[in-house]
């Protein structure tokens, strides 16, 4: 049997593609749901509440503000947590691949490259794809670790995660937990996974220039900034 794991989906204004990428995780045999409202001006909260969802509100915008608010509402039983974007990008069907390396005991930390697997057209911009190979690079070469991507789909076990303290609020919070799975010595394994132009609405971070500008600033500083401290 499958030890009990949570799903935790960061939202904000997600109420034309959040029913779908709920509807799309049934049969999964979850034993949380929990979607985090990132301070959303629609009706996110309410559709994810519709499709069975547990919905916490985190007013405070930031990715990193909202997976630690979900973070704070795992039930005590979940050994495995799950994180997934809610716009129906990442692909459900690939969560058995994120959780077998972990299930298999070989792995603390599976993270979903999206440079290894399969993208639909357009759903990577060249500025998007380009910040990862860059991201990629700095972490080879200051930590000495190999990643091709800070894809968001990713699993890690709930004592490894307490075990990071992460701290980002929010474009730095994936390069954050790799960086530190390697000061702690977790056990990292990379599996490909299918992405997909998001299916409604437009992404908070890519689809602006200063969306874009301020993640990969963030990114390159925490790279830094983690290498500084060492």
């Amino acid at each position: 049997m499958r030890p009990p794991v949570a799903l935790i989906l960061p939202a904000l204004d997600e109420e034309q593609a959040i029913g779908a990428t709920l509807d799309s995780l049934a049969g999964h045999n979850l034993a949380q749901l929990i979607v985090v409202d990132n301070g959303s001006r629609d009706r996110t909260a309410a559709v994810a509440r519709s499709r069975g969802a547990q919905v916490v509100h985190e007013p405070r915008h930031g990715y990193g503000w909202a997976c630690l608010a979900g973070i704070a509402a795992l039930d005590p039983r979940i050994e495995t947590v799950v994180f997934m974007d809610a716009d129906g990008s990442d692909d459900p069907d690939d969560l058995p691949a994120i959780l077998a390396p972990i299930e298999r005991g070989e792995a603390d930390l599976v993270i979903g490259s999206r440079a290894r697997g399969e993208r639909e057209s357009g759903s990577l911009s060249p500025h998007q794809q380009f910040g990862n190979w860059l991201a990629a690079s700095l972490l080879r070469l200051f930590y000495g670790v190999r990643f091709t991507d800070l894809g968001p789909f990713r699993a890690i076990c709930r004592d490894a995660l307490k075990d990071l303290a992460m701290t980002d609020k929010n474009f730095g919070w994936t390069v954050e937990m790799q960086i530190k799975a390697r000061r702690h010595g977790l056990r990292v394994i990379e599996v490909p996974v299918r992405y997909r132009r998001r299916r409604a609405g437009e992404s908070k971070v890519s689809g602006t220039a200063k969306g874009s500008i301020l993640a990969g600033a963030k990114i390159l500083w925490t790279i830094l900034r983690y290498r500084i401290a060492e």
